[in-house]
């Protein structure tokens, strides 16, 4: 046997003889028969280079030994499938154990659930600052300075005292903070849906210091309380299901007039009365036609253009859900994994 192919034969077999598991094992194949570097694959791969009697008496001893290595090789491998690694057994023939696979928190689900319902009927989806001005948030949506939501402790507060004509800095208390800026655009009609994360200083078993609203805003001219109940039945039957229905009763909010708070049938009792709901309806959350002096704030001639807005907490909503029985708000934010993969 040529000298080459007889010291290559040599090293395998004392190396062969010394692996003890699978890794070792890939490693010398890959050495002695690589496709790129192997050593065998070389002596190959150097036969162009021989006279035509050497080529036929060194191929055929290299194939040759190719398929003793291979054998080798394999009978190897056989033996090490089956192998003890520490205290765990291993066996390399059975089928690998499947990756486990999140899914989306259940509030990312509901916001694309709530912006894809909206979207359907041509509201565009808008996100404005988490740390907003006092201006946006409260002056321009017709709060008094003394008005309650405007107090420390209900809102946090970031400076103490103005720090600029839009006021003080705050966490935005509400995603109606984003009525004035969407009207600022001065892009008529507005079809607006935010959904933003808002802060309040405020915690118990319906309430997190953190959490989010969807608002819808529609301004357009000729808009009535008739387009806005369309709006809420429309969504009441997408969100909660076909059967819910969803009704309007006078209220009083600064930044709508006439103001109305939105209740829909009770999932449980579908609107005949039970322990949880009492009446056989739920409140949701607010609406309205927007008051004259939001309209003005925005830059807008409330007698050429009215407009309907509404604001929902999104946890709220889909607690509400029919099949929940969620009791406490805070449990959607333990990152608890028993509950979470239930959605």
């Amino acid at each position: 046997m040529n000298e080459k192919l007889t010291q290559i034969k040599t090293q395998f077999t004392q190396q062969i003889s010394q692996v003890s598991d699978l890794a070792v094992l890939e490693q010398l194949e890959i050495k002695y028969l690589g496709r790129k570097a192997g050593e065998l694959t070389n002596v190959l791969r150097g036969l162009k280079d021989l006279s035509e009697a050497e080529r036929r008496e060194i191929g055929g001893q290299a194939n040759e030994l190719k398929k003793e290595i291979e054998q080798k090789i394999n009978e190897v491998r056989q033996s090490l499938k089956g192998q003890a690694v520490g205290n765990e057994f291993l066996d390399i023939t059975l089928p690998g154990v499947q990756t486990a696979e999140g899914h989306l928190h259940l509030m990312t689900q509901a916001i694309s659930e709530i912006a894809e319902i909206f979207e359907r009927i041509g509201f565009v989806r808008r996100r404005y600052p988490e740390v907003e001005w006092d201006w946006y948030a409260f002056e321009a949506l017709n709060m008094p300075p003394n008005h309650p939501a405007r107090d420390e402790w209900e809102t946090f507060f970031i400076d103490k005292t103005p720090v600029g004509p839009k006021g003080q800095r705050i966490l935005t208390p509400h995603t109606s903070s984003g009525q004035v800026r969407e009207m600022e655009r001065k892009k008529l009609p507005i079809r607006m849906i935010n959904i933003s994360t808002c802060y309040r200083r405020q915690i118990d078993a319906s309430h997190a210091p953190m959490f989010h609203q969807f608002e819808g805003l529609l301004i357009d001219k000729d808009i009535s309380i008739a387009d806005l109940k369309g709006t809420l039945d429309y969504f009441a039957k997408q969100f909660f299901g076909p059967d819910r229905q969803a009704r309007i009763r006078p209220f009083h909010f600064q930044f709508t007039e006439p103001s109305f708070e939105v209740d829909v049938t009770c999932g449980v009792c579908k609107g005949a009365g039970c322990k949880l709901c009492k009446s056989g309806w739920v409140e949701i959350g607010g609406a309205g036609m927007v008051h004259p002096n939001v309209l003005k704030a925005g830059g807008l001639d409330p007698k050429k253009y009215s407009g309907f807005a509404f604001g929902w907490g999104v946890e709220r909503c889909y607690l509400m859900k029919a099949g929940l029985s969620i009791p406490d708000i805070r449990m959607l934010y333990q990152n608890d994994l028993r509950f979470l993969k239930q959605f």
